[in-house]
């Protein structure tokens, strides 16, 4: 049976340059992949035929061999003596020929399950741990502790997961190399040792505590600092904090997030803080002074002057926040929300009316009064 034109196979034409070649066996390699057609022999065959042409295109002395002779340039003698290929070279497909290949090409694709050579066990996940802290433990920054659950080296076997501490040996399957090849026909396919599961060493005797783990589970206790000016939300890393590697290998980091929980009285924003503070009404009128917290635990005083309107913002410069890594703090800004007196006695509403009556709207109410002239002013356009 005649063999499909190398080129035709890839979808490219003769003059199609290196990288026109390898994103059309990319796109093909992962069209036609026995993982991706599980029981698929078509598409089994297709993936040797498209791997095959593009082993003889990518090689510049192969593909001008192939454009001369055509697939006779890689038949037993090509129809030239010697039994090699043409000009005297032998293209053959060698020992793990395929695999370098698809190790070029897709490096990590499909999880890429082919393990280490010599290593141990693999590395401990990273942990992720959630922290509230109150807006003063900002400011000043503060130790605290954290108590997580987490996997820790086994004591009994120091992490070696070998009952008594005993070194793991050689492989004897894969001899250490940590993956085994089998020729299939046409290709030779590596795969992860079963046996070591591509550490290329095996405990033959697990430590009873661990299962041959190397590792527990248990809760640990650790001490973190959270420095001042710290962000919300801001991620706090821990080296070698986290899970404990199998059988002795790596262990991975934890990363504490840090939540500001909210304040009964300030709102932070950057370094600045915002407080909202109610004003009696004859304070605001007449003007006076009052006292308001600070997030150092002291008191600050605030000259309220005459007149004072709802939302009027006092600024106390150098009373705010910490910022991180530095001297500097930021702002406290006041805001006034004037309070309307309640539950009057009839001696304060008869006062109140006498009030009203002995000044003009315009002296004692110009907010309101320019608000409501504006909107006669519309009244009266609409009418028009």
């Amino acid at each position: 049976m005649a063999k499909t034109d190398y080129y035709e196979l890839l979808g490219c034409p003769k003059t199609a340059g290196a990288d026109e070649l390898k994103k059309a066996y990319r796109k093909l390699a992962m069209q036609f992949h026995p993982d991706r057609n599980p029981g698929n022999k078509d598409a089994e065959h297709k993936f040797k035929e498209i791997n095959e042409a593009y082993d003889v295109l990518r090689d510049e002395q192969k593909r001008a061999a192939y454009d001369r002779f055509g697939h006779a340039a890689f038949e037993g003698g090509g129809g030239r003596p010697g039994g090699a290929g043409a000009g005297g070279f032998d293209f053959s497909f060698g020992q793990g020929g395929f695999a370098d290949i698809f190790d070029e090409m897709f490096g990590d694709f499909m999880g890429n399950r082919r393990g280490g050579g010599g290593g141990g066990g693999s590395r401990g996940s990273d942990l992720r741990y959630n922290l509230e802290v109150t807006l003063e433990d900002v400011f000043k920054g503060t130790q605290t502790t954290v108590r997580v659950p987490t996997s820790v080296a086994c004591d009994s076997c120091k992490g070696s997961g070998a009952e008594g501490g005993q070194a793991p040996v050689t492989c004897p399957t894969c001899s250490g190399h940590g993956k085994i090849r089998a020729q299939q026909g046409f290709f030779t396919i590596e795969r992860t040792c079963p046996s070591c599961h591509g550490a290329g060493r095996v405990i033959r005797d697990p430590c009873k505590a661990c299962g041959g783990a190397g590792r527990v589970r248990r809760e640990k206790t650790l001490q973190v600092s959270i420095p001042a000016g710290v962000e919300d939300g801001t991620r706090i890393r821990v080296t070698g904090e986290g899970e404990a590697g199998l059988r002795g290998a790596q262990s991975g980091d934890l990363y504490i997030f840090l939540a500001i929980a909210p304040h009964r009285f300030f709102q932070r924003e950057g370094a600045n803080i915002h407080c909202r503070v109610p004003i009696p009404m004859t304070t605001a009128a007449l003007g006076g002074t009052i006292e308001v917290p600070t997030i150092d635990g002291g008191r600050a005083k605030v000259t309220v002057p005459p007149g004072t309107q709802t939302g009027h913002q006092f600024r106390l410069k150098g009373r705010g926040m910490s910022v991180l890594r530095s001297p500097v703090r930021g702002d406290l800004f006041i805001q006034a929300n004037v309070e309307t007196p309640v539950n009057l006695t009839k001696r304060q509403q008869d006062l109140l009316r006498e009030f009203e009556k002995a000044g003009t709207k315009e002296t004692t109410n110009p907010e309101s009064e320019g608000f409501f002239a504006k909107v006669r002013e519309l009244w009266e356009d609409l009418k028009d």
